[in-house]
């Protein structure tokens, strides 16, 4: 059984931990840099990713964000979450964390009307869009979900990002995919 930290700054963090919970995993929300030591992995939820880097950076999470994803323990990054992780964010150009080799444009699927769910390609998992970001381009990862051909899921190393809201469903593959059972 892990402990999870859960970044929870803004946005939809506690269907995420419920997820991680009905796993077996301990969870821990994060919204100091404290709340980071002895984790053994982190999700990023969905949200509003502006909100969520301007509290990060007034709470002094930046630097140890940084250094416990680069550490090697699983990420899950979701939505909002992706964005922080992406390497390139578009529509409007914003910061963000360069952890995942991929090119974002945030509401890329639409605005908050236009959510939609929908079956990944090849599979049977279940995909909720909600304001999501679309994944544009890609680097050095490995795409492991697709919605009509698009990447809708990446891996670069221990560090996962969905487009989509996979604690919104009652399938746990994808948390179960990142941080076992």
């Amino acid at each position: 059984m892990a402990t999870l930290g859960v970044l929870a700054l803004q946005g939809g963090f506690e269907a995420h931990q419920r997820a991680a919970e009905s796993l077996g995993h301990r969870t821990r929300r994060v919204r100091t840099p404290e709340d980071l030591q002895d984790l053994d992995g982190l999700i990023l939820p969905g949200g509003e990713s502006t909100v969520m880097l301007k509290l990060a950076t007034l709470g002094g999470l930046d630097a140890p964000l940084d250094a416990f994803v680069r550490s090697g323990r699983p990420v899950l990054a979701t939505c909002a979450g992706l964005i922080l992780a992406a390497r390139t964010v578009l529509g409007p150009a914003q910061r963000s964390f360069g952890w995942l080799d991929v090119t974002v444009r945030r509401n890329g699927w639409g605005r908050q009307l236009d959510s939609f769910e929908g079956t990944a390609d090849d599979t049977t998992v279940p995909l909720v869009f909600i304001r999501a970001p679309r994944i544009e381009a890609v680097g050095d990862v490995e795409v492991l979900l697709r919605l009509n051909g698009e990447p809708v899921m990446v891996r670069q190393g221990r560090v996962f990002g969905a487009t989509f809201h996979p604690e919104l469903t009652s399938d746990l593959r994808i948390h179960r995919q990142v941080f076992g059972t």
